[in-house]
């Protein structure tokens, strides 16, 4: 496995500018990456329109999210690798397409069924977008300009799920919810002609190379993702019967892959991934954190609304604030990554998040909306932070051919901390409120805030200690790797 050391501050020069090519191929991954992140936020605004469209229950309407979610969390480590072995370059142009043909039979609808199917094969368009987006940046652009494009594709995806809701919003009120798919076909076509005439062409060989992928690891995983998210998802925030089988399932699933992966001549998920401290630590570390993310957008409306009696715009507003802070920060921080190391940025990333969600049991309370916003914002930057410095980490730890996979397995587990913390957040915010329901006349919901962030901080601690771990074993091993390198070398001069 490849092997990376991060420079010294001091060893670190202003790259040079990149080329037009360059610049224009970075543009077409940057609009890859926010079609599959607003056609994530762009269709919760439609769902109350959804309802009496097609007179169909809340619960149902809610699968034209939960579709896209799930196509993406099932599919998103296979697409990586099909990408490693036949192309990484005619799979993207394919998943763009497939997206952007999606989105106009999911225009076209004409029942819930029909819409909530073509939402799950836009999702697998989707997957094949974040997954080679990401695997692309090495073959871009040059080793010391990877954190700025890894912070621009971050500072995308948190663009995309920021405008989501207002475009959403005035794309109904003009147009009706046809158009929130429709606005993805110009904006797909667009994608398709930078990515066909900028991003470098597929090696010779690469088509064909099917005899290294793994079916049978393929469908096990997809069984376990599938079953795992399902679990997390159904039942409208109870856990039964039906969650817990589920839960069985997934693990019966992840077992019998974890067995293949360790027999097979080609898995679809080499396990020496996970024994390099750095790339275990951050596949780790994305899941947790993105977990404290989501308490944010679980919590947030209710307590905005409920405890500070603020109204639906107003808390539109206030919500807002976090993917545009995420937003600003991205690309800075992957400034930073490049000149100062991403294991510095990774860990300032950290040190906010926990940071953030201290302030916020603290600070609402006394404070109002701006002790809510502001914690809120220091969260979300961190989480930028973090990720961008995080991605360029992982992804610099491994050669070539196995970045379609990696990156597949990076934005796997942020779409598992997704779900999770939607599951689990909510359900230590709804403890929360329960308890001091019974014992509080008044501040309920301000309590189960307080707790639900407190968890967060201590989730976003746990991460801390995973990167100060990861970077000493990481740092030993490199040391131990230098010094039995002299040695053979001192060996091999002896007369």
């Amino acid at each position: 496995m490849k092997t990376h050391r991060e420079e010294s501050p001091a060893a670190r020069a202003e790259p040079a500018a990149l080329p037009a090519q360059a610049r224009w191929a970075i543009a077409s991954l940057s609009l890859s990456m926010l079609l599959s992140a607003l056609g994530t936020s762009i269709a919760n605004v439609g769902l109350p329109t959804l309802v009496q469209a097609f007179g169909a229950p809340f619960a149902q309407v809610q699968w034209v999210v939960l579709a896209y979610l799930l196509a993406i969390t099932t599919v998103i480590v296979s697409v990586g690798r099909l990408g490693d072995l036949f192309g990484r370059r005619r799979l993207l142009l394919a998943g763009i397409g497939v997206f952007s043909a999606a989105s106009v039979l999911c225009a076209l609808a004409p029942s819930l069924a029909w819409l909530v199917a073509a939402r799950a094969l836009q999702g697998v368009g989707a997957a094949v977008m974040m997954a080679l987006t990401m695997a692309f940046v090495g073959d871009t652009v040059p080793k010391a300009r990877t954190g700025s494009a890894m912070g621009l594709l971050g500072t995308m995806s948190a663009v995309g799920t920021a405008m989501g809701p207002s475009l959403g919003g005035l794309l109904i009120a003009g147009w009706g919810w046809p158009a929130l798919f429709l606005v993805n076909l110009p904006l797909g076509l667009l994608a398709v002609v930078l990515a066909w005439r900028y991003l470098p062409a597929d090696p010779v060989g690469a088509r064909g190379r099917g005899a290294g992928f793994d079916p049978l690891g393929t469908v096990l995983l997809a069984l376990a993702l599938a079953a795992y998210a399902l679990a997390m998802t159904a039942g409208s925030g109870r856990f039964g019967p039906l969650n817990l089988g589920l839960l069985l399932a997934a693990a019966v699933a992840g077992w019998w892959f974890v067995r293949t992966q360790a027999r097979v001549a080609s898995p679809l998920v080499p396990l020496a991934h996970f024994r390099d401290p750095a790339l275990g630590a951050g596949f780790a570390m994305s899941a947790l954190v993105t977990t404290v993310v989501m308490a944010t957008m679980v919590v947030g409306p209710f307590y905005l609304s409920q405890a500070l009696a603020l109204d639906a715009v107003r808390v539109g507003l206030a919500m807002s604030c976090g993917p545009l802070a995420a937003a600003l920060t991205g690309f800075p921080a992957g400034r930073l990554a490049d000149r100062l190391g991403s294991h510095r940025v990774t860990v300032a990333g950290l040190a906010a998040m926990a940071g953030g969600a201290v302030l916020m049991v603290l600070a609402p309370q006394a404070m109002g909306v701006a002790g809510y916003v502001v914690p809120l914002m220091v969260i979300t930057s961190g989480y930028a932070a973090f990720q961008t410095a995080n991605n360029t980490t992982v992804m610099g730890r491994v050669g070539a051919e196995h970045r379609g996979v990696v990156s597949g397995l990076l934005n796997l587990s942020r779409n598992l901390g997704l779900i999770t913390g939607a599951s689990v957040m909510g359900a230590v915010y709804s403890f929360g409120v329960a308890t001091a329901a019974s014992t509080l006349r008044s501040g309920a919901v301000a309590f189960g805030m307080r707790l639900t962030f407190g968890v967060a901080a201590m989730l976003a601690l746990v991460s801390l200690l995973i990167a100060s771990v990861a970077w000493h074993r990481a740092r030993g091993s490199s040391l131990r790797d230098a010094a039995a390198s002299v040695a053979a070398t001192a060996g091999g001069s002896r007369p």
